[in-house]
């Protein structure tokens, strides 16, 4: 079982994206749109202050009628944000987002953002780890 900082290692492109919590809904939809991500981190300063995702917007912004170029993100966002470490297991991170109902995942190394996996990088990875685990038990069988 692979550890989430080998995760961010494997990643084809680990950059971090996010907004600050002054920024309009708007802006951030119109971030997570053009890195086709459904969710940001929502930083104040060099913390990490929130998560907002589609879910928030739709919820909290569509539903009750607001303005997405009115509204702030710190107005909407999820502020208890869920966080794991880069030591953590991949099934540790699939067990929390089970029991959180959550589909993006901030790794944090001490106080620092590392990363965000989502549940498909997570899904991926055993998937990965199944199909090799398969293939030496086939050779095994064979040899």
């Amino acid at each position: 079982m692979h550890t989430l900082q080998q995760i961010l290692n494997q990643k084809e492109n680990n950059e971090i994206w996010s907004v600050a919590v002054t920024a309009t809904v708007y802006e951030a939809i119109q971030v997570m749109a053009d890195k086709r991500a459904g969710a940001l981190l929502v930083m104040d300063g060099t913390q990490l202050g929130g998560i907002i995702s589609e879910r928030d917007y739709a919820r909290e912004v569509i539903l009750k009628g607001r303005s997405s170029k009115k509204t702030l993100v710190g107005e909407i966002m999820s502020a208890n944000v869920i966080t794991v470490s880069t030591t953590d297991s991949v099934q540790h991170a699939l067990e929390v987002m089970t029991e959180h109902r959550i589909r993006h995942l901030p790794i944090m190394d001490d106080k620092t953002v590392a990363g965000v996996v989502s549940i498909g990088d997570l899904v991926k990875d055993v998937i990965s780890v199944q199909q090799t685990t398969i293939e030496q038990l086939e050779n095994y069988i064979k040899s």
